[in-house]
């Protein structure tokens, strides 16, 4: 029965993106066919068979030894923060980024992370027949995050219709950045992370497509010569104003500081959004000692969460921490959980698997501002107007593309 309920809340989660559907007439039903059947075969490969399981198990491995290979750095300069019994949050999660997100940005610099998404999304368009650029950014924003995907794009943004900036916008709500997952990897089960992110962005496409169909002619079909735009190079950080290659070192300057910076804004939000949270549950049981904002996004979500193939009590328990999750952020849910998540006694396989998923984007309310705010200082009036206008519909796109994801993997994991 709960396998039954489970696929009929994908289905559900497919008719809701219909309904809300600009455009009806022009959606692609044979590219979100080949894109749903390719995420089943997908979640089925990395949840059900031994060698699927090594290769994700090894991948989130390979971002915990990074970690850990960060934690040397650490202890050198705080050893009282690491030489202890439970290390906080802060130094568990956030301070090897310290440490990853120069890696990654380095693998920019010298051009390999830009050489693999742009086959990648080559590849992806091919399969699902999506236009070119719509896929390769499904993959940048899988690497670099949603506001710098959308900097080292900004040639071709300016050259795009504005619904074809929204749908950009859209899918920028279910991006992970991925030098963070290494700091996912501490709190929640690593192998259902890294399952997460390739679902994410194949159900991005779905979601994106149905909400906001574009038909696309082959003349506009077209990724813009980004390595030939110092302005749009410039976004990513790789030349100076006068056109030439920043000196590596500087370069390497300018990303650890970015680090910290990404650390301190990740810290303040979590801080202030669990303290401003605590305050509402106060005042509400002022009230009510029953209510609290929990209770309350428990209800709002409940629907959804059963269609997840849930009983009722584990439903209403999941349904709370989706809609924390999306008022607050992942982090805040993820620390709260940490210690019991990899519990299986006190979490079934099937719970654990969805839940990780479901957490494992940027999908909330700040994700909006962060969007709108990036595309204000790229595109013209009339495309940030249309993105502007579509706040909610944004919104949903994250939510509906989390609950895709965690809805397909729930199929595989019992």
């Amino acid at each position: 029965m709960y396998l039954l309920v489970n696929i009929l809340g994908i289905f559900v989660y497919m008719g809701i993106a219909f309904l809300f559907s600009q455009n009806k007439k022009n959606i692609n039903w044979r590219s979100i066919i080949v894109v749903l059947v390719i995420n089943l075969v997908f979640a089925w490969i990395l949840t059900s068979f031994s060698w699927g399981r090594d290769a994700v198990k090894a991948a989130a491995d390979g971002f915990n030894w990074l970690v850990q290979v960060s934690y040397t750095g650490i202890a050198f300069a705080l050893p009282s923060w690491v030489n202890v019994k439970q290390m906080d949050f802060v130094t568990s999660a956030l301070l090897p980024i310290l440490m990853i997100v120069p890696l990654f940005d380095i693998l920019t610099y010298i051009g390999v992370l830009p050489w693999i998404i742009k086959w990648v999304g080559r590849g992806l368009s091919f399969i699902t027949g999506q236009p070119k650029f719509e896929s390769f950014f499904a993959v940048e924003m899988m690497f670099l995050g949603n506001t710098e995907a959308i900097a080292v794009s900004t040639l071709q943004l300016k050259q795009m219709s504005a619904r074809r900036n929204l749908t950009i916008a859209l899918m920028s709500m279910s991006c992970v950045t991925a030098s963070i997952i290494g700091a996912y990897t501490q709190m929640v089960p690593g192998q259902y992370v890294l399952t997460a992110i390739p679902l994410n962005v194949m159900n991005a496409i779905i979601i994106t497509n149905m909400l906001n169909p574009v038909k696309v002619t082959p003349e506009e079909d077209t990724i813009a010569n980004m390595s030939s735009s110092n302005a749009a190079a410039e976004a990513a950080g790789d030349v100076t104003p006068d056109g030439h290659k920043e000196p590596f070192f500087s370069f390497l300057g300018d990303s650890i500081l970015g680090a910290g910076r990404l650390i301190l804004i990740i810290t303040a939000n979590v801080i202030a959004f669990v303290a401003l949270a605590a305050l509402i549950d106060k005042v509400l049981q002022l009230f009510n000692p029953w209510l609290t904002l929990e209770h309350i996004l428990g209800i709002i979500m409940f629907p959804f969460a059963w269609l997840m193939g849930l009983d009722v009590s584990h439903a209403f328990d999941f349904a709370q921490l989706m809609g924390t999750k999306l008022v607050t952020n992942e982090f805040v849910v993820m620390g709260k959980i940490a210690g019991t998540i990899n519990n299986t006694k006190i979490f079934a396989p099937h719970y654990q698997a969805q839940l990780t998923v479901f957490l494992t984007s940027f999908a909330n309310f700040s994700t909006t501002g962060m969007i709108i705010g990036a595309f204000k200082g790229i595109v013209d009036r009339e495309k940030n107007n249309l993105i502007s206008k579509n706040v909610g519909t944004m919104l949903l796109s994250g939510i509906l593309v989390s609950l895709m994801s965690a809805g397909i993997v729930g199929l595989f994991v019992w």
